[in-house]
């Protein structure tokens, strides 16, 4: 019984770390994040997609706002859903690579990484036309050997520097109160529009869904430009910090 309430209270010291620290901060060396400006500029992201239910209710939101934005796409799920993930490119979006399963890539070798990431490109053109170049990890966790062996595929690694939470807070006011209170130019923002605290797929988006609405509004309110990946990165330099 001794050992149940230990594994349990590690499960539930896990979730906190989860929901209140973002794990990205231990790796973003080597990587994108954000952009180091003052140009009122931020790329709005979604991870884990595509969902039949809630992506084309997000890309609603997007095409109503004149908005794009980025899409970093699973390989299974674009499998399952390629209409969506053609509807995301027609719409004038951007894709990135996610990999194909969401498992964390920390202890891959370099020849599973590369198997995965062609594997995922592979997917990902045949359902859209489209060859991606930039790629976010799983979960954030990557070593430098990993993060070289991505550079060399011919990726940029892009993580995020605002964490929105989506996927476990369920009150979009508050999801939009903690994004404006903290948001600078040049910001990375994480949405999800696939998956729960526990999976990669289903779960209740709605909660996205209208936080994106909201902030899109509030975010033009205060003069902000909302691109893609590609036009931010196509502007002055980048906040990249290099390996250790």
């Amino acid at each position: 019984m001794n050992f149940f309430y230990f594994v349990f209270s590690l499960f539930v010291l896990g979730g906190i770390f989860c929901v209140f620290f973002d794990q990205a901060v231990l790796t973003r060396r080597g990587t994108i994040y954000r952009k180091q400006t003052n140009h009122p500029q931020v790329a709005i992201t979604f991870d884990d997609g595509p969902s039949e239910e809630w992506t084309p209710k997000i890309l609603a939101v997007l095409k109503k706002e004149r908005v794009r934005a980025t899409f970093f796409m699973l390989g299974q799920h674009v499998q399952q859903f390629p209409h969506v993930a053609r509807r995301v490119v027609d719409d004038g979006h951007q894709i990135g690579n996610h990999g194909y399963s969401h498992h964390v890539m920390l202890y891959y070798t370099l020849p599973e990484i590369e198997n995965e990431i062609r594997y995922t490109q592979h997917i990902i053109q045949q359902a859209t036309g489209k060859k991606t170049n930039v790629f976010r990890p799983p979960k954030a966790w990557l070593r430098n050997a990993v993060k070289a062996k991505i550079n060399s595929l011919g990726y940029e690694i892009v993580l995020w520097s605002l964490n929105t939470k989506d996927w476990v807070c369920f009150n979009h006011k508050r999801i939009v109160k903690n994004i404006l209170r903290n948001i600078k130019p040049g910001d990375i923002l994480l949405f999800h529009d696939s998956g729960n605290i526990f999976h990669s797929q289903g779960g209740n988006r709605r909660q996205t869904v209208k936080a994106i609405d909201l902030l899109i509004q509030k975010l033009k309110k205060k003069n902000y430009q909302i691109v893609t990946i590609e036009e931010l990165l196509s502007y002055e330099n980048n906040l990249r910090t290099t390996p250790a």
